[in-house]
């Protein structure tokens, strides 16, 4: 696992300096709103407890009463915030947050130690891909082995972004052939993150590196494809074992550059 605290950069601070001001911007829609807010919730900016007035937030947004409430309501949707009679608007625990929530998740991607973001990503990943691996070589169809396949190979001749995207689709080749509508939207939830970790682990990788990880690839695809259930379960946990082992290599040689 990627080591927590120091080593990252540690968690912003919960609570914001007396004389913190976030920049005045003004923005416009309760989107683009939600977003300023929720990056500022998320990084710790705005503390982890009662957000400032609604006096203080409009003038420190430069927005009106309207566009506060409407991104308050959007935050409130995703578990980031909740409002209380008489109290305020205040931030929610973090475990009430939406993790799964693809803004809330691109919010952790811009402002947090990503080693913890990969860390756990890796974690929830490892719980979920191996059986599903293991699923997918009991009862694949055709379909499904020609979508493996056809990812593999464009691993095999793709490079830079190109295999990032191959190798996402890779994997969700494999869940799609497990015929689980629960387990499929797993990598659409997730999206952002897997893409992420991707980028950082192919792009600090050496032609042998590359080589041996398309190598795995290939040996899970093949287990599926001889219907090699435990194979196949066995082949990707190894694999995202070596992934996470890749992506704390990358941010390890990105803090000492």
């Amino acid at each position: 696992m990627v080591e927590r605290g120091a080593s990252d950069g540690g968690r912003a601070a919960s609570v914001p300096g007396a004389g913190w001001q976030a920049p005045l911007v003004t923005v416009s829609g309760a989107s683009n709103l939600a977003n300023l807010i929720g990056r500022d919730i998320v990084s710790g900016r705005l503390g982890e407890t009662l957000l400032p007035s609604e006096v203080e937030m409009r003038e420190r947004y430069a927005v009106s009463r309207t566009a506060l409430r409407e991104a308050y309501s959007k935050l409130a949707a995703k578990g980031l915030v909740a409002a209380r009679p008489k109290v305020g608007t205040s931030v929610r625990p973090r475990a009430d947050w939406n993790m799964l929530d693809q803004d809330v998740l691109a919010w952790h991607l811009q402002t947090s130690p990503v080693g913890e973001l990969f860390a756990d990503l890796y974690a929830l990943r490892k719980m979920i891909e191996p059986a599903a691996a293991d699923l997918a070589a009991r009862i694949r169809t055709d379909d499904d082995l020609t979508r493996i396949d056809a990812a593999f190979e464009r691993m095999t001749e793709s490079r830079g972004s190109a295999l990032v995207e191959a190798d996402y689709e890779f994997h969700v080749s494999i869940l799609t052939a497990t015929q689980n509508r629960f387990i499929l939207s797993f990598s659409g939830l997730i999206k952002a993150a897997m893409l992420s970790a991707f980028e950082v682990s192919w792009s600090n990788a050496g032609v042998v590196l590359v080589k041996t990880r398309i190598g795995q690839h290939g040996e899970v695809a093949r287990a599926i494809r001889d219907g090699k259930g435990e194979t196949a379960r066995r082949i990707m946990a190894a694999l995202l074992e070596d992934s996470i082992g890749d992506v704390r290599a990358a941010l390890d040689k990105g803090r000492t550059a």
